[in-house]
């Protein structure tokens, strides 16, 4: 489909650039009113995730939310998400990817961006609770790139529910993308997401003694290292390069059989030119690209409103509109 001309009137004036259009909605947003019910489900590998639910026994309409790197359900993006399609007549399944949910998982391996099997579990379990009519998948940032590449490698074998995929803020080819954030404008979130997943890594080589070589910590300069020393075994890939190839979700789109949205800002510090795929959006029916100038990476907030811009479009291309 040819690219989407986007309506995001853009964020609050004070939001001067990209990095406070992602720093501010992180720090400040609260959405008021979500109560969850938690089920604890069992992977088909005898692990477990936490998935966090909002239902009404009368709908028949299920979005599944998949939040970012060391996110969660309680996370702003998912939180306001779940409100604003449960408001509308959806059940809500925010699930927390392994180790997520407050609790470490059990298996030595965690969560990737390239992981499927895991969402594929939690969609076959909702369905088989409830004969919904209409799943639609919403990811942020690494979450929308796991829900494209589910949707994508599963291709014409997705489960006839499951309608729409939307992938906001999707680092869609992590080969250009991880890069990025060994950018010294990009030292914050770097820091951020390396303090978090060391103390993950630390833990699972106390779970599983002679695993892993902590001692590779004082090799690891770029980002990459730290993939090839710590993400990619852990995670079962050879390396960070093999990690990066098998898990850009853009590499499968061309066998999507559901109408896709990407939703990505041209000012997202996260995101390479490469995830901003306007070209192979010209070449498919079913993939739409929407670009903003303006958004951050999972920002996109409006004046005076609850929901940001990616939600309320999230529900709109639910919608068919």
């Amino acid at each position: 489909m040819p690219s989407l001309l986007s309506t995001y009137p853009g964020p609050p004036r004070f939001q001067y650039n990209g990095h406070m259009q992602t720093i501010v909605p992180s720090l400040t947003r609260r959405i008021p009113g979500i109560v969850y019910n938690r089920e604890r489900l069992t992977l088909s590998d005898g692990d477990f995730i936490d998935l966090d639910w909002l239902r009404k026994p009368q709908h028949l309409k299920l979005v599944v939310l998949t939040h970012g790197l060391e996110g969660d359900s309680h996370r702003h993006y998912i939180k306001g998400t779940a409100k604003l399609f449960h408001d509308t007549g959806f059940d809500v399944l925010a699930w927390n990817c392994r180790s997520c949910s407050g609790e470490m998982n059990r298996a030595f391996r965690l969560y990737n961006h390239g992981e499927i099997g895991d969402i594929g579990d939690v969609i076959a379990h909702a369905l088989a609770q409830k004969a919904y009519e209409q799943v639609v998948l919403v990811g942020y940032s690494m979450g929308g790139n796991i829900s494209l590449k589910y949707a994508s490698v599963m291709g014409a074998q997705l489960p006839a529910a499951v309608k729409q995929v939307v992938a906001v803020s999707a680092p869609v080819n992590l080969i250009t993308s991880a890069p990025l954030l060994d950018l010294p404008r990009n030292r914050f979130y770097r820091n951020r997401f390396m303090k978090k997943l060391w103390a993950k890594i630390s833990y699972k080589a106390q779970q599983f003694p002679g695993r892993l070589d902590l001692s590779r910590k004082g090799q690891v300069r770029w980002w990459k290292d730290f993939d090839d020393a710590f993400s990619a075994p852990v995670n079962g890939y050879r390396d960070a390069d093999d990690f990066y190839t098998q898990a850009s979700a853009i590499r499968f789109v061309d066998t999507l059989a559901i109408p896709a949205l990407i939703l990505n800002a041209q000012n997202d510090p996260l995101l390479s030119p490469e995830c901003f795929p306007h070209e192979l959006a010209r070449r498919m029916d079913n993939l739409y690209v929407e670009t903003p100038p303006l958004g951050g990476h999972v920002g996109f907030m409006l004046n005076g409103d609850l929901h940001t811009y990616a939600e309320r479009r999230a529900l709109a291309f639910a919608n068919g509109v």
